[in-house]
């Protein structure tokens, strides 16, 4: 038997300061020598990355909507790996999420039978914490709910009126955290700016210093390892079989930068276990795209904020059209959607060529587009799939693309909060792009089919799949 020390941070609504405490909390139990695995939960892509700086571990996401609970268990107990520590940073308010609870993190943490944190941001708040606490804790009886931890407390005295409160309602206080400006993570359109772009090591160092001395971390981790269960220890299987022998030579390549970093680690490892070799790229600093690869991923990012760099690697792009050109099949998500399309209007107005291998621009807006989990259906066949093949996933985009009513889309989408039905997406026959994030562990038949494609392109058979698909 193993045993899994795990905890859950929670919030009570997004703004709170979760990654902030999360990532002070990791740096610190860091710097007491013990190993910390991190993850998020839901399809967040840039929180992770401040785990990862704070932890040095990378980070894992959780989401049962993209990968479903079995599977997301598996990601867990598979990644957990030699730590002493499990630190999962919860999504939205503790019971935000998809339609009915889908992937909020109370389901999350009830899944992983996990104790759960409230961090309530107590700025401008007296004894009205202590309801608000208890509002939470009573909301939901099986949850494991253990305590609060209180954020941008302006003094001793106002930390002691709310923690007296917490006291008379039983609820344990595992902490209060002092507002400083110095903790300040700067955000944009999509969240956090992701740290591929900047050093955040001495902020995260001023948050680590105060949580350690503001935080019982001693008690929390006595709670991560006394409120546990004892699970099997051993090795878990893969819900995704070897459906290749691995083939040193199948070599993929994904763009990865400051202007493209939107990947799941679980999600490029599953290429991986289909005997693909992952190579990373830059499409802001390299010329040409890797010799010898027989596929290419183009994951999300920013690329509307890097659009003048990109346009200005005019060798770049003109590779990448040129392998589209010779039937290279490439799948790409969001950002890397826009990059592949003709160009990218920035929020100014001011329109960048991009690699023009797709025949459709895209523009940023002022507002949210879309964000929300969505079901998908293929309309057609492409290297990912076939007709009528569903894919669950996830959009979060302020851009919009061209209309081309005569193009018939490769989605036919559902938003699962409303129901509300749309198409989306671009496919001819060796590239697949859309809004649309995936997760390849839920959606192991697209990992096939694209290493699949992959490998008929480098066995010299550019039919990559019917003709009906074009």
């Amino acid at each position: 038997m193993k045993n899994f020390p795990r905890l859950v941070i929670a919030a009570t609504q997004s703004g709170a300061g979760k990654t902030t405490i999360v990532s002070g909390i990791l740096a610190a139990l860091k710097k007491r020598g013990l190993k910390v695995q991190s993850y998020k939960v839901g399809p967040d892509y840039i929180d992770g990355g401040f785990h990862s700086l704070a932890s040095g571990r990378a980070a894992h996401n959780l989401d049962s909507w993209l990968v479903g609970e079995k599977n997301l268990a598996n990601i867990f107990f598979e990644t957990f790996g030699d730590a002493d520590i499990a630190i999962i940073e919860g999504v939205m308010g503790l019971f935000d999420g998809g339609r009915g609870g889908i992937s909020s993190t109370a389901e999350i943490a009830k899944i992983l039978n996990a104790p759960v944190f409230l961090v309530i941001d107590a700025k401008s708040m007296g004894t009205s914490a202590a309801a608000v606490a208890l509002g939470f804790k009573n909301f939901d009886k099986d949850l494991n709910f253990a305590g609060v931890i209180l954020n941008r407390i302006g003094s001793e005295s106002h930390k002691k009126i709310i923690c007296d409160a917490l006291e008379k309602l039983n609820i344990k206080c595992f902490g209060a955290v002092k507002r400083n400006a110095e903790f300040f993570l700067p955000e944009r359109h999509l969240g956090l700016v992701p740290t591929a772009e900047n050093n955040f090591s001495e902020v995260i160092e001023k948050i680590s210093v105060a949580v350690e001395k503001q935080i019982n971390l001693d008690k929390l981790f006595e709670v991560a390892k006394n409120q546990m269960e004892s699970l099997k220890d051993g090795k878990i299987e893969s819900k995704i079989s070897s459906f290749l022998t691995p083939h040193s030579s199948l070599l993929i390549a994904v763009a990865k930068d400051e202007a493209f970093n939107f990947y799941y680690e679980e999600s490029l490892r599953e290429l991986e276990k289909l005997g693909a070799e992952i190579i990373f790229f830059s499409p802001l600093k390299d010329k040409v795209l890797p010799e010898k690869i027989s596929g290419l991923i183009l994951g999300g990012g920013f690329p509307e904020m890097f659009a003048e760099q990109l346009e200005k690697n005019f060798s770049m792009r003109e590779s990448i059209k040129n392998f589209a050109e010779k039937k290279l099949p490439i799948f790409a998500e969001c950002g890397g959607y826009m990059y592949l399309m003709k160009s990218i209007e920035n929020f100014s107005g001011k329109v960048f060529e991009m690699c023009g291998a797709i025949p459709n621009r895209s523009k940023m807006t002022d507002k949210l587009q879309m964000v929300g989990y969505v079901s998908a259906t293929l309309t057609k066949n492409c290297i990912i799939g076939s007709v009528g093949d569903k894919i669950q996933a996830h959009e979060f985009h302020f851009s919009i693309e061209e209309k081309n009513l005569s193009e018939e889309k490769i989605f036919d989408c559902e938003k699962l909060r409303t129901g509300e039905k749309y198409f989306a997406g671009w496919a001819n026959e060796n590239i697949l792009a859309s809004y649309l994030h995936l997760h390849f562990v839920g959606c192991p038949s697209v990992a096939k089919n694209f290493v699949e494609s992959c490998k008929k392109f480098r066995e010299g058979n550019v039919t990559l799949h019917p003709v009906d698909a074009i």
